[in-house]
C-alpha cells in the first residue's frame, strides 16, 4: 500500500470521478485506475462502484475513508514534527460570506498578518450553498458562513457561535421611537434586503408564508454594506444580523426594532471537508478566529 493510492483514493471520494482526481493530482486517468485497482486487490474488496461516468463508495470504501485519512494524517505529522517552529508560508484560501467579510475577518486577518506575514491568503465571497460546494471540490481550505445550524458526517466544523438577526431602521426613524411593532405593519415600509432563499432573507420569508404574509423588497443586493449606508440615511427597513450592525447601532446612527412575535438567530459556523488534510496555516486561522470569538463574550 502506497500513500499516493491513499490520496488518490481521497481525491476520488471527494471529486466523485476519476478524471477529476487525475485532472487534481496531475496523473492520467489511466495511472488512477491503476492505483486504484491495486488497492483494491491488497484490500481484497471494491472501494467504488461505477455508475456511469460518476462513482460513488461502496460499504467498505465509506469505512476505509476515515483508514486512509488518519494514515495520512500521522505521516504527515511524523514528516513535520521537527519543523514545528518554522514559519508559516503555505496560501490559504478561505470561504464567507460579504457580511462577515466586512465584520468578522478584518480583525482576525489582521492579527494572522502580524503573526504570519509569509502565508498569502486568499478570500472568495458567495452563498452558504455556494461556498458548501466549493469546499466539497476542493475549491476551499475553510468555509465561515452563517446559516442555521448545519451538520455533515463529510465535514469537520470547529466553530458554531449563534448571532441575533434584527430588524432595523434609521435611529432618526419614527419606527425606532415604536416600543413594539407587529410584523404585518412593518413589512408595509420600504425594506432593503439580501437576496432570496439566502440564510436570514430565506427565514424571513419563511414566517412571512406561515403568517399569510408577503413581502415585496424596495431592493434586493447582496451587498450587505450598500444597505447599512440606505438605512442610516433613513431610507426604509432591514432585516441583517445585529453584528453587520453594531457598530452603527453602538455610534447612534441605527437602532433595533422590537418586533415581538418573530425573534430569529442563526449560526457562524466554520468548516472544513475530512478529506481535507489540516494544514498549520489552517489551524493557525481557526485559532485566531475561536480566540476573537471568545474576546467578544467577554
Amino acid at each position: 500500500m502506497e500513500l499516493r493510492q491513499l490520496q488518490t483514493f481521497l481525491t476520488i471520494t471527494q471529486m466523485q470521478s476519476f478524471s477529476k482526481a487525475a485532472q487534481i493530482l496531475g496523473y492520467s486517468q489511466s495511472a488512477v485506475t491503476v492505483q486504484i485497482r491495486l488497492l483494491e486487490e491488497e484490500l481484497n474488496t471494491r472501494l467504488f462502484d461505477r455508475l456511469g461516468k460518476g462513482v460513488v463508495l461502496t460499504s467498505n470504501g465509506q469505512q476505509f475513508v476515515s483508514y486512509a485519512n488518519n494514515i495520512l494524517q500521522e505521516m504527515n505529522r511524523a514528516m513535520h514534527f521537527t519543523r514545528e517552529d518554522e514559519t508559516l508560508h503555505q496560501p490559504l484560501h478561505i470561504g464567507t460570506l460579504e457580511s462577515l467579510c466586512f465584520t468578522k475577518l478584518p480583525a482576525v486577518l489582521h492579527y494572522f498578518r502580524e503573526n504570519y506575514p509569509r502565508v498569502p491568503i486568499r478570500i472568495t465571497t458567495a452563498t452558504p450553498k455556494e461556498l458548501i460546494e466549493k469546499m466539497e471540490h476542493n475549491h476551499l481550505d475553510i468555509i465561515y458562513f452563517l446559516d442555521r445550524s448545519r451538520y455533515n458526517e463529510k465535514w469537520n466544523k470547529v466553530m458554531e457561535v449563534e448571532e441575533p438577526i434584527v430588524f432595523v431602521a434609521s435611529a432618526s426613524s419614527l419606527l425606532a421611537k415604536r416600543r413594539e411593532i407587529p410584523v404585518a405593519e412593518l413589512i408595509q415600509f420600504p425594506f432593503f434586503l439580501t437576496e432570496k432563499d439566502e440564510n436570514y432573507r430565506r427565514e424571513l420569508d419563511h414566517y412571512l408564508e406561515s403568517k399569510g404574509l408577503s413581502l415585496t423588497p424596495f431592493l434586493e443586493i447582496s451587498n450587505t454594506e450598500f444597505i447599512i449606508k440606505m438605512i442610516r440615511e433613513n431610507r426604509g427597513v432591514s432585516y441583517l444580523p445585529y453584528f453587520a450592525v453594531k457598530d452603527c447601532i453602538e455610534e447612534g446612527e441605527l437602532a433595533v426594532l422590537n418586533v415581538p412575535e418573530f425573534q430569529k438567530s442563526l449560526y457562524r459556523q466554520i468548516f472544513y471537508h475530512k478529506n481535507k488534510w489540516k494544514t498549520r496555516e489552517m489551524e493557525a486561522f481557526i485559532r485566531l478566529t475561536l480566540e476573537d470569538a471568545e474576546e467578544e463574550d467577554r
